[in-house]
């Protein structure tokens, strides 16, 4: 396999590469890394290479998108299997060609299966579908010395062995490199419909949003945007179409207004952009307390009822007030997009109770600590 010519693109976070390679198959995955003693960061689309803090090197950046194959779709089982280097748009399509869906919805365009699972990528659809971790059943990875491991299975109902899917899950390449994937399916829905109230401010959101929470209705999505001064909460319904107009109704008298709309607005499901982008993680009924302690400048969204938020923030924010501000509600705040890449200890906040585990965990799947090293909480 000969090495792919680097450019300009070809840096992780402001880290240039020494060489780049795109292989085709997980046999050629493991020959890279059973020749190369160096550091290796793996890449797919490189949507979400921001996600994690800047590599402390990278001798060699390893492409996925060569893993470009759907290997299996058993429509009757609800499953498929595709290499890490397919597009989830291009799985949807052949999925909805039998009225099937992977229930994942990350807005970046041409985002890949593998980076998807590296980055622990998801979007409004997470409060019905879960995410990565709910969806993914099987997952087969090349370890740092080329050797192949297999995770899960082909059905939904699988309890044999460790779950190590989940362990790579968000795990940004630093245990192995993710070269296939098995993922549980949905049928896609008979109908769809939205609910748009606008709301005062965050407080206000917080207590509709709890409202929902806590009655019978059940939404696909419950989004909030915060922009300019502007809030708007968003119920996305999708079943058959009965369902639809009865949840829609019942939600319209439960929070005391707002419209009923075919479809959500153009700002649903996409996250903020900016120079300094944050993803918040809380409680979810700590959701007013997380967006006051926002800077008044900041614009983003929030999954009201799961704890998840998206906010572009001043460059200048001062990120360990931020950060100690909601640590009381379980928060914290990761950067994923930043003019400037920060070190670990910048990008990640402060190392939790678990960083010991998470060492011996490194150190067990990768010795050397060659795979995308550098990237995770506390420089692992």
């Amino acid at each position: 396999m000969a090495p792919v010519t680097g450019g300009a693109r070809d840096a992780v976070a402001g880290v240039a590469a020494g060489d780049v390679v795109a292989p085709s198959s997980a046999d050629e995955v493991a020959e890279v890394l059973r020749s190369t003693r160096g550091s290796v960061v793996a890449v797919g689309a490189g949507t979400k290479t921001g996600w994690a803090a800047p590599p402390s090197s990278c001798d060699l950046l390893l492409r996925t998108s060569g893993l470009g194959r759907i290997v299996e779709h058993v429509p009757g089982d609800l499953i498929a299997v595709a290499e890490a280097g397919v597009r989830l748009d291009t799985l949807q399509k052949r999925l909805a060609e039998h009225g099937q869906m992977l229930a994942l919805d990350p807005p970046e365009e041409g985002a890949t299966l593998g980076g998807i699972v590296g980055a622990n990528a998801s979007g409004p659809r997470r409060l019905r579908y879960g995410t990565v971790r709910d969806l993914l059943i099987g997952v087969r990875v090349v370890l740092a010395d080329g050797t192949a491991a297999r995770s899960g299975g082909k059905v939904v109902k699988n309890v044999a062995g460790y779950d190590l899917g989940k362990l790579y899950t968000g795990a940004h390449g630093a245990l192995g490199i993710v070269v296939s994937t098995v993922w549980r399916l949905h049928p896609l829905p008979k109908a769809s419909g939205a609910v748009i109230v606008p709301v005062a401010d965050g407080a206000e959101a917080g207590r509709l949003a709890a409202l929902v929470a806590r009655s019978t209705l059940t939404p696909t999505a419950v989004e909030l945007r915060f922009h300019d001064g502007a809030w708007e909460l968003v119920l996305l319904f999708e079943s058959i179409e009965a369902s639809v107009r009865a949840q829609s109704a019942e939600a319209l008298r439960l929070l005391g207004g707002g419209e009923r709309a075919a479809a959500p607005p153009a700002w649903f499901g996409r996250r903020p952009e900016g120079p300094l982008v944050l993803r918040l993680a809380h409680a979810p009924a700590a959701l007013p307390h997380i967006l006051a302690a926002l800077p008044g400048a900041a614009r983003g969204t929030a999954s009201a009822c799961t704890g998840v938020a998206y906010a572009a923030v001043p460059e200048e924010t001062d990120l360990a007030a931020l950060r100690a501000a909601i640590a009381p509600y379980d928060g914290s705040a990761v950067v994923v997009a930043s003019r400037e890449p920060r070190d670990a200890a910048a990008h990640w906040g402060p190392v939790t109770d678990s960083f010991g585990l998470m060492t011996r965990v490194k150190d067990q799947f990768d010795p050397a600590r060659r795979l995308s090293p550098g990237r995770l909480l506390g420089g692992l």
